[in-house]
């Protein structure tokens, strides 16, 4: 069983490897990195880069995937849309999450990048609806956050994170909407619970592969 990651950043290759070893030993992971697809999306819109979504997964079916993981909230619906045609399933990191979230009651929404934004506030709002819930969601631009990331400065984007987290208010959850910002949970003092995609979505992706 192989389940292939798409991801838009190097970052994640050894966070989801610390994952796999620790919760899934002995799966085998291929990971793919596509910078320029986050690049195209953030300016352009996540439908920009839906075709070359569409071709890299089709690449990666026919290279002996059983099953595809997006990383990357941005596009996650265009990689979800581009499993209609895969033959294998094709799962976007964050929707366990959105699931536990909206069940949770209010939810506020961090992300570093603006678009991010909209598509979490959609996929939550997309699994309230299936749930039967009302969509009570807040969205929360961590400024500067981004810029210490693609710097390289990962204590700095952690900490700009979990100071925002610490933040909150009136809020019953609280999602980190990219996962790169996961580490950012362990830093946080708030007493309001913090989630994060790359653990649930791992943990779907790997049961959907042995499908």
């Amino acid at each position: 069983m192989t389940l292939a990651l798409l991801h838009t950043s190097p970052v994640h290759v050894p966070v989801f490897d610390a994952l796999r070893d620790a919760d899934h030993p002995g799966t085998a992971l291929r990971h793919v990195v596509r910078e320029e697809l986050l690049a195209t999306a953030a300016a352009l819109g996540p439908e920009a880069v839906a075709d070359e979504v569409e071709a890299v997964v089709a690449d990666l079916v026919a290279e002996g995937a059983d099953a595809v993981l997006c990383t990357c909230s941005t596009i996650g619906a265009v990689a979800e849309a581009a499993g209609v045609a895969a033959g294998v399933p094709v799962l976007r990191v964050d929707r366990p999450m959105a699931a536990a979230a909206v069940r949770a009651g209010r939810v506020t929404v961090l992300a570093a990048l603006t678009s991010t934004l909209e598509p979490t506030r959609a996929l939550l709002t997309e699994e309230a609806a299936g749930a039967g819930l009302p969509a009570d969601v807040r969205t929360v631009l961590v400024d500067g956050a981004w810029d210490r990331f693609t710097a390289g400065d990962s204590d700095g984007f952690l900490d700009l994170v979990a100071a925002s987290a610490d933040e909150v208010r009136d809020a019953d959850v609280i999602v980190l909407a990219q996962g790169s910002m996961a580490g950012a949970a362990e830093r946080t003092t708030t007493a309001i619970p913090v989630l994060s995609s790359p653990r649930p979505g791992l943990a779907a992706a790997v049961a959907a592969a042995g499908r």
